[in-house]
């Protein structure tokens, strides 16, 4: 019997699950075996989970689940130097040359588990089955208007933390009553660019700018085709980057934008990969975090701040958990064939990059 095993999260700021109570019947009426860690931040309360019937454990105990449990979580493990025996489905950001990918890597060289990571999980066309790109393209829009008009009223560079919302329509009435502060304030409105607005991700962030009136340029590959340099984006207000850092990507804005004539003063950076040897947006070198959104990178006029949170799903952690979780759904009741597939297809991935590890260190 295939037993999926539903860990806490253990990163602060992290209210998503990747399967609704809906989804945990939908497995158990398929007679896999589900067990739901209890969680001290999930948006979706453990009574939900437990009216289902499944399996309840402690907060954090997976590490000691049955050798045989996949072990199912969103964000990555916390920094450790444990071997991992399990199978692990998650996104691990240990495949792109990231900076604590080798250290991941060699817990599970050393434990001989394996990682099934959600961000390689892609139908027979290469697509992903999954993806939290809208609400993250969404909360990346969101957020940079929140940096944008605080510095219109003076009190930039900020705001200096990120709530969570219940909802849409709450984030949406907040991001209505500072616009109208910063526009009282004596600003204009904002116009803004979005790159890679044909997918998901940008799709996201467009309809967020949209439903506040805001005008948006939308580029995607035609407009980018060309390599750079791309002077247009330092014309905007705000740029919204959703192109994954990937080799042949382009650089969109360079460290020569910190002292060329523009209007540009917020990026966000929703795909925030700044570890990474092709970050197109080479201008800041770590992340940003809910409890520490902006990073000033120049106090010129106007100034320039960036904001760079990877996990800005969490930011609307209802809408981004139903939605995921629904589109990942089918893949899961396929675990029982995990070795086929869209898991088969993810874990070659995995082996091959343990192959390479040793070219890590």
């Amino acid at each position: 019997m295939t037993h999926l095993w539903v860990r806490a999260e253990q990163r602060e700021n992290e209210q998503r699950v990747g399967i609704t109570p809906d989804g945990v019947r939908s497995l158990l009426s398929a007679e896999f075996r589900v067990t739901v860690e209890e969680s001290s931040s999930r948006a979706i309360p453990i009574s939900a989970y437990r009216a289902t019937g499944c399996e309840i454990a402690a907060e954090g105990s997976w590490a000691d689940a049955p050798a045989d449990a996949i072990i199912f979580g969103l964000k990555e493990l916390p920094t450790a130097t444990t071997p991992l025996p399990h199978r692990h489905i998650m996104f691990g950001h240990a495949f792109k040359g990231q900076t604590d990918g080798p250290a991941l890597l060699r817990r599970f060289k050393e434990g001989g588990g394996k990682l099934y990571d959600l961000e390689y999980l892609t139908d027979e066309a290469g697509r992903r089955v999954a993806a939290f790109g809208y609400w993250a393209g969404f909360a990346g829009a969101a957020i940079a208007l929140l940096v944008w008009t605080a510095e219109q009223i003076g009190k930039g560079p900020g705001p200096s933390k990120i709530d969570v919302y219940a909802g849409r329509d709450a984030l949406i009435s907040e991001l209505r009553e500072s616009l109208t502060h910063a526009l009282d304030a004596g600003g204009k409105k904002p116009n803004a660019i979005v790159i890679g607005a044909l997918g998901r991700v940008g799709k996201g962030a467009s309809d967020c700018f949209e439903a506040l009136g805001l005008k948006v340029t939308k580029w995607d590959i035609a407009e980018t085709a060309h390599g750079g340099p791309y002077p247009e984006i330092l014309e905007h207000d705000i740029f919204v980057n959703c192109i994954l850092a990937q080799e042949g990507v382009p650089v969109f804005v360079s460290k020569s934008a910190l002292t060329a004539p523009r209007h540009l003063s917020v990026i966000a950076d929703v795909s925030c990969d700044p570890s990474s040897p092709y970050n197109p947006i080479p201008i800041y070198d770590h992340a940003t975090s809910f409890d520490d959104p902006v990073i000033r990178i120049s106090d010129g006029t106007p100034p320039l701040d960036v904001m760079a949170i990877d996990n800005l799903p969490s930011m609307l952690p209802m809408e981004s958990s139903e939605d995921y979780a629904a589109q990942l759904l089918p893949s899961l009741l396929a675990l029982d064939q995990i070795e086929n597939g869209v898991w088969g297809r993810a874990v070659c991935i995995f082996e091959k990059k343990m192959s390479e590890i040793n070219s890590y260190e």
